[in-house]
C-alpha cells in the first residue's frame, strides 16, 4: 500500500485559454488531455487511488473513459474542488496537481514521494532568473520563487487547513497559514501550465489528435397538438397546430441533439434535459441545442456536417427548407453548405400518413478539434 492518493484537478472552465475546446479535453491521439496526464503520472508511481474532479456538465461524460478512476464533481473554485475530493480520500497523503501541467517529469513525482514524511507539504519550486519588480521597486530575485504543482500533503493537515473561507491558490499556502511545515524541492521547467492560447507551444512534442471521424444518429417523433405554435428546426411554421411535448416539441432539433450526442458518445437528450424537470416545460429547443453545441466544443470536438430526413404528410416542408438549413447552420456554428435536409411523406401509411404527427432522423459527423493548427 503506497498510502498516497493522486488528485487531478480538472473542473475549470478554461476561460483564459480562448480556444473552442477546453484544455483538459484537447486530444492526444484519441485520449483527452486529463486522461493522458493521469496515465502518465500513474506510470511513474502506484497510487492507492486516482481522483479526477470534473465540471458538473461533463462529469457523466468523463465517466465513460475509465473504470479505474474515481470521478468527483468539482466546485466553483480550485479550493472547493479539493474539498469535494478530500471526502473520498482515505490515505495519509495526497498528491494534488492541476491538469494544466501536462508534462510533469518522473523525477518530480519520485522526489515528492521520497520526502513525504519530512514535512506537512512538499512543494516543487523554480528559481527566478529575470530581474523582479514589485510595486515599481526592484527586489532581490533570490528571494522570489515560483511555486508549482503537484504538491504532496499530509491529508489530515490539509483538511484542517482548508476549514476556512480564505481562498488559497495552492495547497502549501493554506497549510503554511495554518502553521504547517513546508519543504521545498527543485521543480522543473517542463511543468509549465497550459493557461493561455500561446501556451499551446508546450504541446509541440505531443501526439496530434487522431484524424478519426465520429458519426451519430438521432430520431425523434411527436404527435400534433391543436392550438399550439409549431416550431421545426427553430423556424415557426404557419399552421394552426404544433407538437405535443414537454418542451416546445421541435422534433427536428431534438433529433439533431441526439445525433450530436451519439457521435461523441454522450448519451441522449433525456440525460441532459429530462422531461420530468419543470424548468424544461415549454422551453425553446434552440436553447437546448445551443447548450449541447457548447458541450460538444468544450469536450474537444468540431461539427463536420449534419444530414436530416423529415418524414411528414403535413405540413409542407419544402417552403421552409432553406430557412431551416440557415437556422440549424447558425445554431451549430457551421456553414449552411454542411447542413442537408431531405423531406419525404409516409405515403399515407401509419400515424404520419394519417397526418397525426412528424418524425425526423438525423446523422451528425464530428471530428476532434485540431490544436496542432493553432
Amino acid at each position: 500500500m503506497s498510502n498516497v492518493t493522486l488528485l487531478i484537478l480538472c473542473a475549470g472552465t478554461s476561460s483564459r485559454f480562448a480556444l473552442s475546446s477546453k484544455k483538459q479535453w484537447l486530444r492526444v491521439g484519441n485520449e483527452p488531455m486529463w486522461l493522458h496526464v493521469s496515465k502518465k503520472l500513474t506510470s511513474y508511481y502506484n497510487f492507492d487511488k486516482v481522483i479526477v474532479t470534473s465540471h458538473k456538465d461533463e462529469l457523466n461524460y468523463m465517466k465513460n473513459f475509465s473504470d479505474e478512476i474515481t470521478f468527483i464533481e468539482g466546485g466553483d473554485t480550485r479550493q472547493n474542488s479539493i474539498k469535494n475530493a478530500l471526502a473520498e480520500v482515505e490515505t495519509d497523503y495526497i498528491m494534488i496537481t492541476d491538469v494544466a501541467r501536462v508534462d510533469i517529469p518522473k523525477e518530480v513525482i519520485t522526489s515528492l514521494i521520497k520526502l513525504k514524511n519530512e514535512a506537512d507539504c512538499i512543494v516543487p519550486i523554480l528559481n527566478v532568473s529575470d530581474t523582479v519588480i514589485y510595486n515599481e521597486e526592484t527586489i532581490n530575485r533570490e528571494n522570489v520563487k515560483l511555486i508549482q504543482t503537484p504538491q504532496l500533503s499530509n491529508t489530515k493537515i490539509l483538511k484542517q487547513a482548508l476549514k476556512t473561507q480564505i481562498e488559497y491558490t495552492d495547497d502549501s499556502s493554506a497549510i503554511k497559514a495554518n502553521g504547517g511545515k513546508i519543504k521545498y524541492i527543485q521543480g522543473s521547467n517542463r511543468s509549465k501550465k497550459l493557461t493561455f492560447e500561446n501556451d499551446i507551444e508546450i504541446l509541440k512534442e505531443f501526439q496530434a489528435p487522431s484524424k478519426n471521424f465520429f458519426t451519430g444518429t438521432g430520431f425523434d417523433i411527436h404527435p400534433f397538438e391543436e392550438n399550439k405554435k409549431m416550431y421545426l428546426g427553430g423556424i415557426e411554421i404557419d399552421v394552426d397546430y404544433g407538437f405535443k411535448a414537454h418542451s416546445d416539441g421541435d422534433v427536428l432539433i431534438h433529433s439533431v441533439i441526439d445525433a450530436l450526442l451519439g457521435a461523441c458518445g454522450a448519451g441522449d437528450i433525456g440525460e441532459f434535459f429530462p422531461d420530468t424537470d419543470e424548468k424544461y416545460k415549454n422551453v425553446d429547443s434552440k436553447i437546448l441545442l445551443k447548450d449541447i453545441v457548447k458541450f460538444i466544443y468544450n469536450v474537444g470536438y468540431e461539427i463536420v456536417n449534419i444530414d436530416l430526413t423529415i418524414i411528414a404528410q403535413q405540413p409542407k416542408i419544402n417552403p421552409y427548407k432553406s430557412q431551416i438549413k440557415s437556422k440549424i447552420a447558425e445554431l451549430l456554428n457551421i456553414e449552411k453548405q454542411f447542413v442537408n435536409i431531405k423531406a419525404t411523406t409516409a405515403e399515407k401509411l401509419g400515424f404520419i400518413g394519417r397526418k397525426e404527427g412528424v418524425a425526423v432522423q438525423s446523422i451528425a459527423t464530428l471530428k476532434y478539434y485540431d490544436w496542432k493548427k493553432v
